[in-house]
């Protein structure tokens, strides 16, 4: 008798129950935000490499430069290279003419007579002065030849400086300077002497 006595309110007032609750979890699960599913795809940050403008110098002298994008740089390494260039046949044409006229004095044979063609003094050409002449005709091709080899060594220097320059400015490539330059001033402590002071810190921050 108890238990159907029981039932009667439940009947009564289940309803109204379901329909609260339907209403509440209906409500909450409609407030919740709804995150997409997705990944966000970070790109990879393309660092510049001192290594490739390295290579690119040494296989091409600029080309490491235009890959550190200092164009301005151009003109002075191709201009420097030109006037080494030109410096280099300049001295060789000097030296190899200077090179065949003493190889003309010294062989003794009429016909060879290369050294008639240079621009030197005539009183030399006497018979009494040939040996001044061959002497002289040594030193100014011993000494081409040296101007020639020196400017050979600074083309080289020069070829080692671009790749160089090129290195340095990729490696300062990604270097940050702020335009925020401030200097902070903080009491601290300073040792003297093995004894505690009341100091100043300065600290530069750029």
């Amino acid at each position: 008798m108890h238990s159907k006595k029981n039932i009667k309110p439940f009947k009564r007032y289940g309803g109204y129950f379901l329909v609260i609750l339907f209403l509440t979890t209906g409500f909450s699960a409609f407030c919740q935000k709804s995150v997409p599913d997705s990944i966000q795809i970070i790109k990879p940050k393309v660092e510049h490499s001192p290594r490739k403008a390295t290579i690119y110098s040494a296989i091409m002298p600029g080309l490491g430069q235009i890959y550190n994008r200092k164009y301005w740089k151009l003109p002075i390494i191709y201009g420097g290279f030109v006037t080494l260039g030109y410096f280099i046949n300049y001295n060789n044409d000097v030296y190899n003419s200077y090179k065949q006229a003493y190889a003309d004095i010294v062989d003794n044979d009429p016909f060879t007579n290369s050294y008639l063609d240079l621009n030197i003094s005539p009183s030399l050409f006497q018979d009494a002065k040939v040996s001044q002449l061959t002497t002289a005709l040594k030193g100014a091709k011993d000494n081409w030849r040296r101007y020639r080899d020196l400017v050979i060594i600074g083309t080289a220097v020069f070829y080692m400086a671009n790749i160089i320059d090129a290195s340095v400015d990729a490696h300062f490539f990604n270097f940050d300077i702020s335009d925020d330059l401030t200097i902070n001033w903080t009491p601290g402590p300073v040792m003297c002497m093995d004894n505690k002071m009341i100091g100043i810190h300065c600290r530069i921050t750029f």
